[in-house]
């Protein structure tokens, strides 16, 4: 069974999602560990109600990246990681990081990429920008890592439709009940093209 380490800044909503989707056993993995950049989030809290160690790893407590991604790949190592999982995490990952995971670091996005990715779109500002564009679709896509934010290889989208009394709430409360079921089911159909280990 692959482990996985999730990642996450917040409130944990994709993070519980994988949770229950492995409680229902459609999702054939194991959560190792959560790394975060915050305490006292609702991540931890799901975490610790669900008896997964956690760990808060705050990058501006290191004087250089590089310390940070040692810190990082050394608690990667030690929770046995197969897949790294971000789910609402804010930061960027160390360039070291993505080298040594190489194709193995997974994210959800609130946006049908590569159209509202990048630097700045994230959270509300996604659903700001496509409401202010006056888009008729949105949604969410699960993407691989790279050096880029969000320009890692596309794995699954789901659209949304964008309705006109649409507020940037509730487009968003929308793209996410999407992204529920579409980041477990997306990473059970990646864990079944691994090689076995």
């Amino acid at each position: 069974m692959k482990g996985l380490v999730v990642f996450a800044s917040g409130s944990g909503t994709n993070f519980q999602s994988l949770i229950d989707a492995i409680e229902k056993g459609e999702l054939s993995a194991k959560i190792n560990g959560l790394i975060t950049d915050k305490p006292d989030i609702g991540s931890i809290r799901r975490a610790s109600d669900h008896d997964i160690p956690y760990k808060v790893i705050v990058p501006s407590s290191f004087e250089h990246e590089s310390e940070f991604a040692e810190a990082l790949l050394e608690q990667l190592k030690t929770w046995n990681t197969d897949l790294i999982i971000l789910a609402g995490y804010l930061k960027k990952i160390p360039s070291k990081v993505i080298e040594n995971y190489e194709n193995r670091i997974l994210n959800i996005h609130p946006s049908l990429l590569p159209k509202y990715g990048g630097k700045g779109f994230y959270g509300l500002n996604v659903h700001i920008a496509v409401i202010e564009d006056q888009e008729p679709v949105s949604g969410c896509t699960v993407h691989l890592v790279n050096e880029e934010f969000d320009k890692g290889p596309i794995l699954a989208q789901t659209e949304v439709p964008v309705h006109p009394d649409d507020t940037p709430e509730s487009l968003a409360a929308r793209i996410l009940k999407k992204e529920h079921k579409l980041f477990p089911a997306t990473i059970q159909k990646y864990i079944r093209k691994l090689p076995n280990t």
